[in-house]
């Protein structure tokens, strides 16, 4: 084996409702890792973390990537463990750079990261503040609040409110008051669009918040405007790159979980038709972004954009971005002239800075 072997565990799966996804962004890394690797660069150990936190080695890793779907209890070894991590299923000394490709709470929320930053040993993506921030939308609008950082109105939430009438009666008031209809309620910890729905009345407002709320205790309410959807990625450590700007089309009402992954029902327009100066804007909006929640290595920056006024709004950082077939993280990069093998070459580089 060469000595600029460079031995990568990806950590893939996790206690989150966007398990599945995670699954189909690890094949796509780890086929990227290996096209990478044909002078034998890196060398991949995959890691599985189930539904209940548990963390597998690379034999149980190996059989849910055939499968392209979880496990179930009664499928892994038994007697199974204990939930949450227990020990490491593989010696951290064999292991250079992690490789976390986890979606949502347990995995992108600084969590994962925590716990390489107490092993002493570099990872692929932002570290536990920007994963924290960039996760939790209510402290994330706060930071972008703080830089000056335009976005549209929004409310924050407590869950526990919607438990009393009178704080209830409060909230909905609240809500029609300053922001009126229609509106998106979303968990402040979820992405991939789950738990989020547009709202257009009190009842439906009602409903959104009680689904959001058996997600996750803090919710997060957004003035509903009418704009296009487009998205940036960014790239490096102590220098951030901007891609080319992407744009998101869809037939549906909303980019919701099904129109996002599933084929036909959303087109990418890369680059986005815009002019020059708007994506300049963006591009510069998407550093902006990154510096506010201390986001580095690698992330995706989603904005709205009105044509009548020119008006750009920030929406949302994702800071461990989808790598599915569809998704636009690598897909931006490649238009920009970073093909997915070069990409995540890159993305295990910046980790070793």
């Amino acid at each position: 084996m060469p000595t600029s072997l460079i031995r990568v565990g990806v950590v893939f799966g996790g206690a989150s409702g966007e398990h599945d996804v995670s699954i189909r962004s690890a094949l796509t890394v780890i086929k990227a890792l290996a096209d990478a690797s044909h002078q034998g660069r890196f060398q991949v150990t995959p890691l599985y973390i189930d539904h209940g936190g548990r963390w597998w080695p690379d034999t149980i890793a190996k059989s849910v990537l055939e499968r392209r779907s979880a496990l179930t209890n009664d499928q892994l070894p038994q007697p199974l463990p204990a939930r949450g991590l227990r020990q490491l299923p593989v010696d951290p000394d064999q292991i250079d750079v992690w490789y976390p490709v986890l979606h949502g709470p347990n995995g992108e929320d600084g969590t994962v990261q925590g716990l390489f930053t107490l092993m002493q040993q570099p990872f692929v993506g932002s570290g536990v503040l920007g994963s924290a921030v960039g996760m939790d939308k209510l402290a994330m609008k706060a930071a972008f609040s703080a830089a000056g950082i335009n976005q549209v109105p929004y409310v924050g939430v407590n869950a526990a409110d919607l438990k009393h009438p009178q704080q209830l009666e409060c909230v909905l008031a609240k809500l029609e008051k300053e922001l009126g209809y229609p509106c998106f309620v979303k968990p402040a910890n979820l992405g991939s669009s789950v738990g989020i729905s547009k709202v257009r009345n009190r009842d439906e407002l009602l409903a959104g918040l009680e689904l959001a709320a058996e997600l996750d205790p803090r919710l997060v309410v957004e003035k509903g405007v009418k704009a296009r959807e487009l998205e940036c990625a960014v790239l490096g450590r102590e220098h951030l790159r901007a891609s080319v700007v992407g744009e998101v089309r869809f037939d549906a009402d909303w980019y919701d979980y099904e129109t996002k992954y599933t084929e036909g029902l959303s087109q990418t327009l890369i680059p986005a038709p815009l002019p020059d100066e708007v994506s300049q804007r963006i591009q510069a909006m998407a550093v902006d972004a990154c510096r506010a929640v201390h986001a580095y290595g690698q992330a995706r920056v989603d904005v709205f954009y009105d044509d009548a006024d020119g008006q750009i709004w920030m929406n949302e950082i994702n800071t461990l971005p989808g790598f599915t077939s569809q998704s636009m993280y690598p897909t931006l990069w490649e238009a920009s002239g970073i093909p997915l093998p070069q990409l995540v070459a890159e993305l295990v580089a910046t980790a070793q800075e």
